[in-house]
């Protein structure tokens, strides 16, 4: 039981808390130093992400395909052109000769229902006491019979022919079949295209059944292969209306003659090799605040005791000024940048004499000394490069080992695995980093500390207790003299 002043009249509370405030104080610089850790953990870990964007970036840049760009344009809608990496630059005529169709079976005439009017998809195609049945025969030779019962709607009729499948074994034909209310017509078609493909209605149980189908046209239908003449050169028998030829796609639209051509995209690697230096740019100039900022010692983290006493706004200036310079000078971080620099920088070797080695001859320039290793490009040198010498440009980053994009792959992988553990990377489930160390060896410190000032604030309260029930037995005793000595005045 804690005895808290009644005898001596003192505020023992506050006598203790006060008394634990210094006891804590070991405790707050490490909850100040954990902070402190805890900031530079996530100052590190906002640079392995942003590495992680440059990582990804730069792997574009290691590959061949991504400067191998070309982009296609057609004279006119017969054919659509779709350029690859392995297109050759040029010009081809081409024409499509004849599209691939599948075979396709339209009722020959509007189709009337047992009023004698234009038959729609919800009206019935028998009389309420008939059934009829007929079958449907592929170019596989599958058969399937299709039976219609008196509820059998035109639409439902269709869904049968759409939905038929082989009577022994029960695969599908690979059918398509609509009703059109609009016409009163069926059409139906095969899935596949080619001159392969053929099917056909026949067994019909009655004529009523075979008009209201095929309204007077041919039981069967046959479908036709696609064929196209490219440069002289003709492709028959196609299935789909779209081929590959000379590493060019194209996609059949309709009959008729085109010129397409075929030339170097020099905007696609433009943008990729802008968007990794705009990424490169935003990491320096980050790292450059981070390693240059201002460090204020006498702003530390803030105790749980000091932010009470505080506003909001107050604490938040605090805080920017206790999280400035964490990273002031880190050898870490400056190691990073400048092997990355390096990477962009140094020629490249195992090029041809004479051939581009170097980022400045496309272009791509380091800013001055206060720019903390920037890049910026020159964009009409940068463009007028790719577009004279594209084979050159392409081996500067791809070429062999030494390619500036392997070099800048590997040194962002190497920065990355750093960062990685000096304070973990994100997302991962296990984290023997360097500062995560820190941090539970902090946690185990304070832990052991909590204890002991639990047992410490146990001490002083025992003490005060005692002196006040020492107090009061003191007070007792001094009232009993009193009482005796002039009890009986």
């Amino acid at each position: 039981m804690r005895i808290s002043g009644l005898a001596t009249g003192m505020d023992i509370d506050q006598m203790v808390k006060d008394l634990m405030t210094a006891e804590r104080v070991p405790l707050d610089k490490l909850s100040q130093q954990k902070q402190t850790y805890e900031w530079q953990k996530d100052s590190y870990r906002e640079l392995n992400t942003m590495m992680s964007d440059i990582r990804t970036a730069a792997s574009s840049m290691r590959l061949q395909s991504g400067y191998n760009a070309y982009k296609s344009t057609s004279s006119s809608t017969a054919v659509k052109a779709t350029a690859t990496s392995a297109s050759l630059a040029g010009s081809y005529d081409v024409t499509v000769n004849e599209l691939a169709q599948s075979a396709k079976l339209t009722s020959g005439q509007a189709i009337t229902n047992e009023a004698g009017t234009s038959a729609k998809g919800t009206d019935k195609v028998l009389k309420s006491t008939e059934t009829a049945s007929f079958q449907i025969t592929n170019s596989k030779g599958q058969i399937a019979s299709i039976n219609i019962t008196a509820s059998d709607t035109f639409k439902s009729l269709a869904e049968k022919i759409a939905g038929a499948v082989d009577d022994g074994t029960g695969e599908s034909l690979g059918m398509r079949a609509s009703f059109d209310n609009t016409t009163s017509r069926f059409f139906i078609s095969s899935k596949a295209m080619g001159g392969d493909e053929s099917f056909t209605l026949s067994g019909f149980s009655d004529t009523t059944i075979e008009n209201r189908i095929l309204g007077g046209a041919a039981n069967t239908a046959q479908g036709k292969y696609g064929s196209v003449t490219f440069d002289g050169i003709t492709v028959d028998n196609l299935k789909i209306n779209a081929t590959m030829i000379n590493n060019l796609k194209l996609d059949l639209v309709q009959k008729g003659t085109a010129t397409v051509s075929v030339q170097s995209d020099t905007q696609a690697p433009f943008d990729m090799i802008k968007s990794f230096v705009e990424k490169y740019n935003e990491f320096v100039d980050k790292t450059q605040t981070l390693l240059t900022e201002k460090k204020y010692r006498d702003f530390p983290p803030l105790t749980d005791a000091q932010r009470e006493d505080l506003t909001d706004k107050e604490i938040e200036l605090w805080e920017e000024k206790a999280k400035s310079g964490l990273l002031q000078s880190d050898s870490t971080v400056r190691g990073i940048v400048s092997d990355m620099r390096n990477a962009w920088m140094s020629p490249v070797s195992g090029v041809p004499s004479g051939e581009l080695n170097m980022l400045s001859q496309i272009g791509i320039n380091t800013g001055a000394y206060q720019d903390g290793g920037k890049l910026f490009i020159d964009e009409a040198k940068l463009k007028g490069a790719l577009e004279q010498k594209p084979e050159e440009v392409m081996n500067l980053f791809t070429s062999g080992t030494d390619g500036i994009g392997d070099r800048l792959y590997d040194s962002v992988n190497k920065g990355i695995d750093q960062l990685g553990k000096k304070a973990g990377t994100p997302g991962t489930l296990i984290d023997s980093s360097f500062l995560t160390t820190r941090l539970k060896n902090l946690d185990d410190q304070m832990n052991t500390w909590e204890d002991k000032l639990a047992t410490i604030e146990s001490r002083y309260w025992k003490q005060f207790t005692a002196m006040e029930t020492a107090m009061d037995k003191m007070n007792q005793q001094s009232m009993w003299v009193q009482q005796n000595l002039f009890g009986g005045m």
